[in-house]
């Protein structure tokens, strides 16, 4: 992190908050590899908060430096017309991801807008913040597709698909996942939209030990499969990922669908492609959806992947 990639970052956020955007965004994603000193950093707009993310431990002095360089920051003309109000730096690379407040004081909770819906998160108490940004066009596709569908949504997190799918006019969605407190935000995510509760159920179970749990709900029309890449005890994604595909042929109507979803930098669409192939033959890959701008990466393979697939029998 020498001196020229921090005049880089700075150039990009002075540009990126003039203005700022309406909506919650990415301002900055260094993990994209495309800025040479910068690939542990990534900055988001949180709609008057800042959050700045270290994902490795930089050297002392260069700690100081990207410090100095975000307290600059606030005084300049382009943060007082922002309206950001509150500065965070995340240490993302520690146990307990410690977050320190440069600016403005730390919420003690916050809402963030996407697409018009409205996301709760928390600051400085997890790692995540609870809504995940590089999958908004994977939110909008949901949305776009889940009229009058039965959704299942494993690995459901805080329910954002959940939410998309609702208001999407889903008739109904089961949301599973082995935290208990991330489905107690997502039904907040629920509430906030006004949303009808009798019409989502959330069940916080361990997924290869609650198959049966999830197939009476069925069968689904849509199934949202986005794993972590590794749950300590739980899930490693090269080995797990198959036994959820495995599932699948069950799982679905006739005329199903899947989003299957995966963020490892270190496999690439085809280890999704392949794995449905093999384990759920019925099953056409039919496209895979596009990233924000904002998270453009340097190796295509190397962001998010967020796949298509449909049911077809001929």
């Amino acid at each position: 992190m020498n001196a020229d990639a921090l005049n880089t970052l700075n150039e990009h956020l002075l540009t990126a908050l003039a203005p700022a955007p309406a909506e919650t965004r990415r301002l900055f994603h260094g993990r994209g590899r495309r800025w040479p000193g910068l690939e542990q950093l990534t900055v988001d707009w949180m709609q008057g908060v800042v959050l700045v993310s270290l994902f490795k431990e930089p050297a002392g002095e260069d700690l100081d430096a990207l410090k100095r360089l975000l307290i600059e920051l606030v005084r300049t003309p382009t943060w007082q017309n922002s309206q950001a109000h509150t500065l965070l730096l995340q240490h993302r690379y520690l146990p307990d991801s410690l977050t320190e407040a440069l600016a403005g004081e730390m919420p003690d909770e916050w809402t963030l807008t996407e697409g018009g819906l409205r996301y709760l998160v928390d600051f400085g108490k997890k790692q995540n913040t609870g809504l995940f940004l590089d999958m908004r066009y994977g939110r909008d596709w949901v949305r776009a597709n889940a009229s009058g569908k039965r959704v299942l949504n494993l690995f459901a997190y805080t329910c954002g698909f959940s939410v998309a799918a609702i208001e999407g006019g889903a008739e109904f969605v089961v949301n599973l996942d082995m935290s208990r407190a991330a489905l107690s935000r997502g039904r907040d995510n629920h509430r906030v939209n006004g949303h009808d509760l009798s019409k989502v159920s959330f069940l916080g179970h361990e997924l290869f030990k609650s198959w049966g749990k999830v197939k009476s709900g069925g069968p689904y029309d849509l199934v949202i499969i986005d794993p972590p890449s590794f749950q300590k005890g739980s899930f490693l994604l090269t080995k797990d990922y198959q036994r959820v595909l495995r599932k699948l042929p069950e799982l679905l109507s006739p005329h199903g669908t899947v989003l299957a979803c995966m963020n490892d930098p270190a496999l690439g669409a085809d280890f999704l492609i392949e794995g449905v192939t093999r384990e759920a033959p019925s099953l056409r890959f039919e496209r895979r959806l596009e990233n924000p701008p904002e998270f453009a990466d340097a190796e295509p393979e190397g962001g998010l992947k967020a796949l298509v697939f449909r049911q077809s029998f001929n």
